[in-house]
């Protein structure tokens, strides 16, 4: 069986804002991180990468495979995260809200909880081999907003970024890591090949394409944590709070759903 540790990173600065302060890793443990990953001899990919070598349409996996992926798009991945990347020789996937671009103009919605990239950044990461996928556009919880809205959601996200960058957008990530029967449908119908949730598990090919679990890296998140979690080793341990947390939530999450759709037929 295929096992790929794929990475979670919001934000690295050592100057978080509160919202953004529990997701957001100090640069210098980043900068170890990654160094842990090239000394002991991972491959990082991006996400359309991966999922192209599972489906045959890309090169073999190599040995030790591991993808490094951001969310949201804030301004520090390129002051912080991007100069180690590079020195690193890694590729990444960043998961960009269209709406919360800096320079969006008439397409911003949606609340930043920081500063954020702008196009022209984006566009650098871009040409130094970072995929630019989708991430919503204006940051909703996907799988509790109507069945118009989510489509809206789905592809102006990706049609913006195609237009501004001028490269296909093929993956992308739930809002909050939360989704849906029925909003992975929509993913589909909008012409995503794949989709990231989190999860907090090691990804493997018997997971679904469109739910492709992810390993949360926080503020927290110790060099032995990390080790551990890339080397599949005790992962539930290692995540049993934040999973068991994930599974209450999703009951609540479709309950919520249901009684909103119930109240609207009223």
């Amino acid at each position: 069986m295929t096992r790929v540790p794929i990475l979670m990173y919001h934000s690295v600065t050592d100057r978080p804002t509160p919202e953004t302060r529990p997701l957001a890793v100090r640069p210098g443990d980043f900068a170890d991180q990654l160094g842990y990953l090239r000394e002991t001899g991972f491959t990082p990919l991006t996400v359309a990468d991966l999922v192209a070598s599972l489906h045959g349409t890309g090169p073999e996996l190599p040995e030790r495979p591991v993808v490094i992926t951001f969310d949201d798009g804030y301004a520090d991945f390129h002051e912080e995260a991007l100069p180690v990347l590079d020195r690193t020789g890694f590729p990444a996937t960043l998961f960009l809200t269209s709406g919360w671009v800096a320079d969006a103009g008439t397409d911003a919605a949606g609340r930043p909880l920081d500063r954020t990239l702008s196009w022209g950044q984006a566009r650098e990461a871009a040409e130094h081999g970072v995929e630019i996928a989708g991430h919503s556009h204006s940051h909703p919880q996907l799988d509790q907003i109507g069945d118009h809205e989510l489509r809206q959601e789905l592809r102006r996200n990706k049609g913006v970024i195609e237009d501004r960058l001028g490269r296909p957008v093929t993956t992308m990530a739930y809002p909050y890591g939360y989704s849906s029967a029925r909003v992975r449908r929509e993913v589909r119908r909008a012409g995503y090949w794949a989709a990231c949730a989190v999860g907090n598990a090691v990804a493997a090919d018997r997971h679904d394409e469109l739910a492709i679990p992810r390993l949360t890296v926080s503020r927290g998140t110790t060099m032995a944590r990390f080790a551990l979690a890339v080397e599949g080793r005790g992962v539930p341990l290692i995540y049993l709070k934040e999973r068991t947390l994930t599974k209450g939530y999703a009951v609540l999450r479709r309950t919520r759903y249901g009684l909103r759709k119930i109240a609207t037929r009223q």
